[in-house]
């Protein structure tokens, strides 16, 4: 059974605070959440970070013990595409940025329709900033004191980045402008992989080997790479697209907060998601959607599905107050940074085994999903003492 290494984590990761902002004026019935929060937002993340925490290992394991070519087939969506091409779970992490984007009109947005001096709001972002910077730094090993062999860049790292760029355009910006702005990066970004020479190469290569992305990452990022052999699948230039499914985000989350009514959001919302879709289908066999680059078409491709899947969880639990169902997800969206850190310096499969080690290993073909499983819930469980304690991670 695969384990994650047992360290412990700081007692200091999380403190006790309200739940992170997002408003919406209707009560959550069923929810013990705050009833200004857009809950489905909330469902929304947590829906993403339960794949992040275990989902991703258990449905494949299941669908492989269930066997048919349909099982299967659906086992290897949870799988990333090897350079080219798009999979369920190549959505998982642009789903993130997209959600993180999308809180921005209610948490920075009700600081600045009160009157919050914008260096007060400055100060809130580089504070959070800085604080998944570190995060993620120790999360790849900063304590080791292994600096060459070091992972510098990664997935709480770039959320940082892309965080602080994006509210920054945001505070300053009109929801327009932010389009325009939005447009003018993944063009650029286009331009550049296209039209940059790459010594030896030459310019518009976009093999694993010759993109510019990857050479620039061999040039300048230290430390080991992932998820490939010739650069940082978070890497150095692919942040700049990568802001941009932030401010997709933002720019949802700007059309959640209108006085427009709840169905015409949900229209408006698939229909922009249809369209990004499309544009991303056509400008894909000139810059082909794929992930390790964060190619512009990718950039839309995954806010597609992201604004699609928004426009379903809004118009299920806000518009059609469908909300009971969702509480799981809740609880996972209310902490998605504490899951994340602590899975990674602590094996929650101790505590699983100390339960089902006298039976789990008479379940005959069905132990490993059955084992996987354990760790999910008592996962979950760790994420649901500390929402009854009111602790969460402002990250």
């Amino acid at each position: 059974m695969a384990r994650i290494p047992s360290k412990k984590s700081s007692p200091r990761a999380v403190r006790k605070s309200s739940p992170p902002a997002a408003v919406k004026p209707a009560p959550s019935k069923g929810l013990n959440v705050s009833a200004r929060r857009v809950v489905s937002i909330d469902a929304l993340r947590g829906f993403d970070m339960f794949w992040i925490m275990g989902g991703d290992l258990f449905f494949p394991a299941l669908f492989t013990l269930i066997g048919t070519s349909f099982s299967l087939s659906l086992s290897r969506q949870l799988e990333h595409s090897a350079w080219n091409g798009f999979t369920f779970y190549d959505l998982i992490f642009p789903l993130f940025l997209f959600i993180a984007g999308c809180s921005m009109p209610f948490a920075l947005g009700r600081r600045l329709e009160k009157g919050e001096p914008k260096k007060s709001i400055y100060i809130h972002i580089i504070k959070r900033t800085v604080t998944l910077l570190f995060l993620g730094l120790i999360y790849n090993g900063l304590l080791n004191f292994n600096f060459p062999e070091m992972r510098y860049a990664g997935v709480l790292q770039r959320i940082a980045i892309c965080y602080f760029l994006a509210s920054v355009i945001f505070i300053n910006t009109k929801p327009r402008m932010q389009a325009i702005l939005s447009a003018v990066i993944l063009l650029g970004y286009w331009a550049i992989m296209k039209l940059v020479p790459v010594p030896g190469f030459g310019a518009g290569v976009l093999t694993p080997e010759g993109n510019l992305a990857a050479f620039l990452d061999q040039r300048f990022l230290p430390g080991r790479f992932c998820c490939y052999t010739f650069g940082d699948n978070e890497g150095i230039i692919s942040n700049l697209p990568a802001v941009v499914t932030a401010l997709l985000g933002a720019l949802s989350g700007s059309w959640l907060k209108s006085g427009t009514g709840g169905m015409k959001k949900v229209l408006g919302l698939a229909a922009a998601g249809i369209a990004s879709l499309g544009i991303a289908q056509l400008w894909n066999p000139v810059f082909p959607i794929n992930k390790l680059f964060w190619s512009s078409s990718y950039v839309l491709a995954a806010g597609g599905w992201s604004m699609l899947l928004l426009a379903l969880f809004y118009w299920i639990i806000d518009v059609r107050g469908w909300r009971v169902w969702a509480f799981p997800f809740v609880v996972i969206g209310l902490n998605p940074i504490t899951i994340y850190v602590v899975q990674g310096l602590f094996d929650f499969g101790i505590i699983a085994n100390i339960f089902v080690h006298g039976f789990i290993r008479h379940t005959g073909a069905f132990e490993q999903p059955l084992w996987l499983l354990c760790i999910l819930a008592v996962k979950w469980l760790f994420l649901y003492f500390l929402y009854r304690q009111k602790i969460f991670l402002k990250a």
